[in-house]
């Protein structure tokens, strides 16, 4: 019987550097990796920019970097492309080169972050970068050419090319592969389907705003992105904040197999890939847009934005050799810096350490029927809303529009994605979901709206605002319940009674 392909390159145990982590268990970083030698290629800076950006603020445990979420995308890319090659290696030609592609990809892919996890991108950048576009994909490009050249790292061409492809190929940048191997994109950033090994580790949560008003959206709207990448954000999230998680990605990458250059699973898998995604919202709503990490996450907002024209955060997003300085210690540089333009950013800071935070006043689900053409609601909305004769303005108010869906908006992800009958079958076809059960989800795609007071003291005025808003928009309430009444009276008011 013939040496598996994989023998081809046998390395030395000896030589590889041993990783214990606590989701793969042992990790094994090989040492003939070129990027991986060297301070970038293993890349230490991530170890200073949290996962999941503020949500430590409300589950303490959420305190794991990107670090070791990069650590386990390479070894989920290492272990995907591994399975494949066992079983189709000879047919699909697959070379050491395409091998060394994938765990490359996969441990570099988020070199390109900002601090605060997606904050940065989808909140953050839009009030300051007057419409430039921007992604942390394109950004991890830049840094690892920024790399190669700072340190001098000896590397094919082709390899360093084919690895910013894979990167990018989930932002709409198309792939320039001679050999056609379109799948060898999909495992680490699948922009067809959205499964690939980043999503076992860690949801990409991302969103959009605009001036005041943040859009919490999934970041892989318009493009499915990767299972296997969210293969690892997702158990890891979910161990770090405490919840069950009983999706297990084991038997999807053991079962899986290319079809006409694609990533096709088995029919009977379908459930345990809606599972996925459908852990991916639970996450959304439970963690990633939890009411407080979002009133955190709208003050260190205003506090970035105040602070920008004295310190020119903005301007290093073009500037490797200045944006890998760039992380979540930021806040803490403001908070201590003598200068006093910072002041309003400090105080926005300090009411953060005291737990002064926004106040979350209400919110209500939009309708099924207004979900298609909704207009994301501003604080301008409500301050027009107002009638109880205290002058809000606009700076008073706060507005959350939460967007969250399986990843493609109202539609099933899943259609998207190819099954195949059993292993000596190789035609791919879709599975409608009614075909499989009733009981899964009719719809797709949740929005909720959510008003916060910037100040204590007018959390009534401001409820009051957005249950008027309410009735202008609906002809009733939309929100579940009133706003108690001991926080519409506001803090001050408490402290005295």
């Amino acid at each position: 019987m013939a040496a598996p392909a994989n023998d081809v390159v046998a390395v030395e145990r000896t030589l590889l550097k041993h990783v214990r982590d606590n989701v793969h268990g042992n990790i094994f970083l090989e040492p003939c990796n070129p990027l991986t030698k060297r301070r970038f290629g293993n890349p230490q800076e991530l170890r200073d920019l949290k996962q999941l950006g503020l949500t430590h603020m409300v589950y303490p445990g959420a305190v794991h970097t990107r670090f070791e979420h990069s650590l386990g995308v390479y070894w989920l890319a290492g272990k995907a492309i591994d399975i494949i090659k066992k079983y189709q290696g000879p047919e699909l030609g697959i070379e050491h080169c395409d091998v060394m592609a994938v765990k490359l990809a996969g441990l570099l892919h988020d070199v390109g972050h900002g601090p605060f996890s997606h904050m940065f991108e989808g909140k953050f950048l839009p009030r300051v970068s007057n419409g430039d576009k921007w992604s942390h994909e394109k950004m991890s490009a830049k840094m690892i050419d920024y790399m190669v050249d700072e340190h001098n790292i000896d590397i094919d061409p082709e390899l360093l090319k084919k690895v910013k492809e894979m990167i990018t190929s989930s932002c709409g940048n198309p792939t320039q592969n001679a050999k056609g191997n379109q799948f060898l994109y999909d495992i680490v950033a699948n922009g067809r389907n959205g499964i690939d090994v980043d999503k076992y580790i860690l949801f990409c949560l991302s969103s959009s705003s605009c001036v005041t008003v943040i859009d919490m959206c999934a970041f892989d709207n318009s493009t499915i992105k990767f299972i296997i990448f969210r293969f690892d954000y997702i158990v890891r999230d979910c161990r770090a904040c405490g919840l069950g998680c009983n999706f297990q990605p084991e038997r999807l990458m053991e079962t899986m197999q290319v079809i006409d250059d694609e990533i096709c699973y088995r029919a009977k898998d379908y459930l345990t890939i809606h599972k996925l995604f459908a852990t991916r919202a639970d996450l959304h709503r439970t963690v990633y847009t939890h009411a407080k990490v979002q009133a955190i996450e709208l003050m260190v907002i205003d506090a970035l934005v105040k602070a920008n024209p004295y310190l020119d955060i903005a301007s290093s997003i073009h500037q490797p050799s200045e944006f890998w300085k760039l992380d979540d210690s930021i806040l803490k540089a403001i908070e201590i810096s003598p200068r006093e333009e910072l002041k309003e950013s400090q105080d926005l800071i300090r009411r953060i350490r005291r737990r002064d935070i926004y106040q979350f006043c209400n919110e209500f689900s939009v309708p099924k029927d207004r979900l298609d053409h909704f207009r994301n609601i501003t604080p301008q909305d409500i301050v027009c809303s107002q009638t109880n004769g205290i002058n809000l303005k606009e700076d008073d108010v706060a507005v959350s529009n939460v967007k969250i869906d399986l990843t493609y908006g109202t539609e099933n992800p899943l259609e998207r994605i190819k099954f195949f009958k059993d292993y000596e079958s190789k035609e791919k076809f879709p599975i409608p979901d009614y075909r499989i059960s009733h009981l899964l989800p009719a719809f797709n795609k949740d929005i909720i709206v959510r008003v916060y007071s910037k100040k204590p003291e007018l959390v009534g005025a401001v409820s009051a605002a957005f249950e008027n808003y309410q009735y202008k928009i609906f002809g009733r309430k939309a929100q579940v319940h009133e706003t108690p009444e001991k926080k519409k009276r506001g803090r001050c008011h408490q402290l005295h009674v």
